[in-house]
Order: structure tokens, then C-alpha cells, then sequence
């Protein structure tokens, strides 16, 4: 079986405070793989830590084979999209123009791709709306159309469905399903619900 992620002893501290403790874990490819924990058990950490935001006190990881230590880690980095904590949108702009800011920022030649990914989350009939009137599960789903406009083979959400009520619940997990089954894209997602994760 062939692994995005492994991680194996990951472990880190803040002076005295333990926020991860010798975590190992396997992602298969094509995996939808479930974090979970309750509040505060360090689901953030960790995806911080793989995302490249921060640094382990100790343990190791690998991103397609990858180590975090080597230089091939920016080229399997480039195979990732993701949502960590709350996503960065622009409040004044519409989900189009969200999209071809993120575009400009990857550095791709035309924006070609971006009524594809946004029908690809349902927001195809957005239109000029501006993303501040948007719904919760709204800005969830035009998060996700962020972290897919790289073309990643390996998405990481952290706590996707937060404060969601059931209907965009519902939503996004049939998104993440479709990207999933269509794609064949990867998914590592971070929860404290435990039944809708499941």
C-alpha cells in the first residue's frame, strides 16, 4: 500500500505544555482518513506541523516519501491543498474573484479552471454575490474550491464541518465524496464530531 502521509514519533512542545506526544499515523492514497479528537488535543498542531507551518520537537513525517528534513519536501508540499482553522477569504469579492486571487497567488497562466471548481463545490450559481453574505456553508464550500485550485492529489480540512448546521453538513461531506470517488483525490480531515465523521 503506498502512503501521502507518514508519520511516525511526532511529538511537540511548547516549553512545558505537551501539545502533541508521539504520534505515528498512516494516510493511504485515495484514503478519506479521519483525525479525531476533542478540542484542544492537538488536530491543529499536527496539521500545522505537515502543512509546513511549524516545526516538531521531535519524530518525523514524509509527504510521498518525502522527509520533512529534505528538499524534495517543497515538490511533494506543491501536491497538497488545504484549509487549516478558518479559511482566508475575501469578505468584499465574490467567489470568482476569491478564486482568481488565488490563482494570481499560484502563479496560473489563466483562470480557465474556475467555473469548473466552483460547480465542482455548488457554487457555480453564486454569482456576484460577495462572500460576506454568504452562508457558513457557503464559505466552507468555496474553501475547499481554495485548497483544490493547486490541483492537489492530497487535501488536508481541518474541522470542515464546524458550526455547520446538518444541511451544509450534509453538503459538504457529499462534496468531499464526489472529489474523492471522481478525483481520486486524498483526504486527511480533523474532526470532534465523531458520528458525522464517521
Amino acid at each position: 500500500m503506498e502512503y501521502c502521509l507518514t508519520i511516525d514519533s511526532l511529538s511537540k512542545k511548547y516549553r512545558k505544555f505537551v501539545a502533541l506526544n508521539d504520534v505515528t499515523m498512516r494516510v493511504p492514497q485515495g484514503a478519506i482518513y479521519g483525525l479525531i479528537g476533542k478540542n484542544g488535543a492537538g488536530k491543529t498542531t499536527l496539521i500545522r506541523i505537515i502543512c509546513g507551518l511549524q516545526s516538531p520537537t521531535a519524530g518525523t513525517y514524509s509527504i510521498y516519501d518525502a522527509p520533512y528534513s529534505s528538499k524534495e519536501i517543497y515538490k511533494s508540499r506543491r501536491r497538497m491543498g488545504g484549509i487549516i482553522e478558518s479559511p482566508a477569504l475575501y469578505g468584499n469579492m465574490s467567489a470568482k474573484e476569491n478564486l482568481k486571487h488565488q490563482f494570481l497567488l499560484l502563479g496560473k497562466p489563466s483562470f480557465d479552471e474556475i467555473d469548473k471548481l466552483l460547480e465542482s463545490v455548488d457554487l457555480k450559481d453564486a454569482g456576484k454575490k460577495p462572500v460576506r453574505n454568504f452562508s457558513l456553508g457557503m464559505r466552507q464550500r468555496l474553501a475547499i474550491a481554495m485548497a483544490l485550485a493547486s490541483d492537489p492529489d492530497f487535501v488536508v480540512l481541518d474541522e470542515p464541518i464546524n458550526g455547520l448546521d446538518p444541511q451544509g453538513i450534509v453538503e459538504i461531506r457529499e462534496i468531499i465524496l464526489k472529489l474523492n470517488k471522481e478525483r481520486n483525490i486524498t483526504f486527511l480531515i480533523s474532526s470532534h464530531i465523531l458520528d458525522e465523521l464517521s
